[in-house]
């Protein structure tokens, strides 16, 4: 039976050393493991990754085995090499500072890249030995963002999902990265890949068209034939338990204490993992400025801050909590009293009953980071809140702000607002927290960690169902045999092959893109074959076709079945109307468009005008075919001429011609007991439709078509040909 795999960097256990050297295992209590716990420990399921300690002894290894075997789970071991330079290095020196737009912190080590894709080579043939037919993979998280190509390449038709669980950070950001491609092509191996929110998966859309020059349309991208859907898929948390652990006995006695402890009237609440993207430092200064302008709250009200240890081996943090430390000396040094202290500080991880007690106790939760994917601390306050009393601070910058807007949301960068958020929820009247806390409670409880599982996974089965419905059979295998059979059996073959894209790949100077010395030499032999009629057809001029092919025994069909070459070499002109005097107006829109867009260019032919825009900036090209397509098919109404947008460029040229009228005229004028035809964009979709439905016609590259085969470039047409030419 089909099982589901979950990989994440971390397994949800843990897995310490006490002082004799034994195994101790400890179950994690994160949100993630808590959402997936109703998924791996379903009937085959699994969840791999890191157990969390460096496991050397094979003795020891057997035994991680086979305990996290009874729970499910399958252990990746990593060497403390690895540890230091994947974990500690690539993932958290060079990703997590560069996708929190912490720039300065970014780390450019060769040593910590290799490291990083030596560990996802080994997630990913740990995935392997396990993997079967059928099978369901759950990447999570930077760490493993090489993990999903890697396991594409070996499974082609393996489902897989990916999810990231920081934020995704702008192209201008991206592009900073040295292997920024390498990161791309490795999450684009997953068939659905979804953030946090909206934003970031615009970034990564728009790094994914400007850096590894895929285009996409919504939130879908072709990459080679298979679709794959980026989605915007906010990660809840677990509503009900939150809300029920509020209540326990437990936290009732807890809470019971730190009343008795803390003596302020009113205490705000800051719960971080030590980070410099959580802004502790900025929400101390903020502290200190508050009392500098509201004295009159010094003895009134404190801040719990609970700092959680993290990555202490790494400088940027062992400076930050130096700071920390600092600033929560010089704050209780100023204001501390002999029964008030301005700040409690703890350096450490608390277990959820004393966690949902400090929830209860506090009146206002300051969650304001610089930077985060989502925050679920945010959302567990607010579960905890049972009395529906309390006010959240939440930063605007926190993926969690897009859901919780009746919080009051602020920019952690501007002190003055900082200052005033305090203020304005220390005096926010109680009918008004209710009636705000009510509308976040419900929120939270539809969208719960339940309800976001269920929904990635079955957003995954209708992405993989989509790319079966538009898929479009590879000339491969069985098929290709049983075409090389019926093309050695016919006596008289019909092939008709476009050019750009199709023969010859695509060049920024359309002049430069000429056959190879090996092309030459197959069409040499397919054309010197007497039971082969071969026809280029294409929308370049006749004239360049003609210098390029002017070797060969075929013949041209140029513009777009404009011109139709004659056995004699002669052309005809298959145009009722020949009149061109419409290019004087059409030059001057394209020219107006070129003036103001870098790198663009107008090509010109006997009957059609193209505007190319392979050379202009990404992004900005597209932005001017859509202006340029809607102000062409504006003035072209009722002028019998079409505008085409083809790879890369938009072309006008006259509606009453075009590829499937040429090679359906010559595929009746012409005896034949097999027909070919191979092409690559939109305009060779009419060639595959007027063609009979025996034929044998191929779509080059990714998209839907009306083609009965598909091959991925121009190189494996040369292969085809070549094969053919062999026959």
């Amino acid at each position: 039976m089909p099982k589901t795999i979950i990989v994440s960097n971390r397994l949800p256990v843990r897995i310490e050393k006490d002082p004799e050297g034994q195994l101790e295992f400890k179950n994690s209590e994160g949100g993630l493991a808590t959402g997936l716990g109703s998924i791996y420990r379903q009937g085959e399921n699994i969840w791999l990754g890191w157990p969390g300690a460096a496991i050397e002894e094979e003795s020891q290894k057997k035994r991680v085995i086979q305990k996290l075997k009874e729970e499910s789970m399958h252990p990746v071991f990593l060497s403390p090499d690895e540890v230091e330079n994947f974990y500690l290095g690539f993932s958290n020196q060079t990703l997590w500072p560069a996708f929190h737009y912490f720039v300065q912190y970014i780390q450019y080590s060769d040593k910590y890249w290799e490291a990083y894709q030596r560990v996802n080579e080994k997630f990913a043939a740990e995935i392997l030995s396990i993997l079967e037919p059928g099978d369901t993979i759950w990447v999570h998280d930077y760490q493993l963002l090489l993990l999903p190509e890697l396991l594409r390449k070996q499974h082609p038709e393996c489902s897989i999902g990916f999810f990231n669980h920081i934020p995704f950070p702008s192209y201008e950001i991206f592009r900073m990265i040295p292997w920024r491609k390498e990161l791309l092509n490795g999450m684009l191996g997953a068939d659905y890949l979804a953030f946090h929110t909206y934003d970031d998966t615009r970034h990564f859309l728009s790094s994914c068209h400007r850096l590894a020059g895929i285009p996409y349309e919504g939130n879908q991208l072709k990459v080679g034939n298979r679709l794959v859907v980026v989605d915007a898929l906010p990660m809840g948390i677990d509503y009900d338990k939150f809300e029920e652990v509020a209540s326990e006995n437990a936290t009732i006695a807890h809470l019971d204490e730190f009343k008795k402890n803390i003596k302020s009237e009113r205490v705000i609440l800051s719960v971080d993992r030590l980070d410099y993207s959580k802004g502790i430092v900025k929400r101390l200064k903020t502290l200190d400025r508050f009392f500098a302008k509201y004295p009159e709250y010094i003895g009134k009200i404190s801040l719990l801050l609970v700092v959680v240890p993290s990555r202490d081996q790494v400088p940027s943090y062992k400076a930050l909590k130096e700071e920390v430390d600092e600033w929560v000396g010089r704050i209780n040094g100023r204001y501390s009293t002999m029964d008030y202290s301005p700040i409690y500080y703890f350096y450490r991880s608390f277990p959820i009953n004393e966690l949902s007690a400090f929830y209860r106790l506090c009146d206002i939760a300051m969650i304001t980071p610089l930077r985060d994917g989502m925050n679920l601390v945010c959302k567990e306050y607010i579960a905890s809140r049972i009395h529906k009393k309390g006010v959240l601070i939440l930063s605007e910058m926190a993926g969690a702000a897009k859901e919780l807007s009746d919080a009051i949301l602020v920019n952690p960068n501007n002190r003055d607002q900082m200052v005033e958020s305090i203020h304005t929820a220390l005096n926010m009247w109680e009918d008004e927290q209710e009636q705000r806390m009510e509308i976040m409670q419900r929120t939270l409880k539809t969208y719960n960690i339940f309800n976001w599982v269920n929904l990635f996974l079955s957003n995954l089965e209708q992405v993989k169902q989509q790319q079966k419905s538009g898929l479009i059979e590879k000339l491969v295998g069985k098929v290709r045999n049983a075409m090389h059979e019926r093309y050695h059996k016919a006596s008289k073959r019909l092939l008709f092959l476009d050019y750009d894209g199709t023969l010859v790949g695509f060049h920024e100077n359309p002049e430069k893109s000429v056959p190879s010395k090996k092309l030459k030499s197959i069409i040499e032999k397919l054309t010197s074959d007497p039971k082969n009629t071969v026809f280029v057809v294409s929308g370049r001029d006749r004239l360049f076709l003609k210098k390029q092919m002017d070797e060969f025994n075929l013949r041209l069909v140029a513009e777009h079945g404009v011109w139709i070459e004659n056995e004699d070499g002669t052309f005809t002109n298959r145009l009722k109307d020949g009149s061109a005097d419409w290019k004087i107006s059409v030059r001057e829109i394209m020219t107006f468009y070129v003036d103001r867009t870098p790198g663009t260019f107008i090509e010109e032919k006997e009957h059609a005008m193209v505007w190319h825009y392979r050379k202009a900036e990404s992004g900005l090209g597209e932005i001017r075919v859509r202006e340029l397509s809607s102000h062409l098919k504006h003035f072209l109404t009722d002028k019998g001429l079409t505008v085409m947008n083809g790879n890369m460029i938009v072309e006008v040229k006259p509606k009453e011609v075009n590829k499937g009228q040429a090679v359906s005229f010559l595929s009746q004028q012409i005896a034949h007991d097999f027909v070919m035809a191979i092409g690559d964009d939109l305009t060779d979709e009419d060639m595959f439709e007027a063609l009979e439905q025996e034929a044998y016609t191929i779509k080059v590259g990714p998209g839907n078509s009306a083609a009965r085969f598909g091959l991925v470039d121009f190189k494996e047409v040369t292969s085809l040909l070549d094969e053919l030419s062999k026959i």
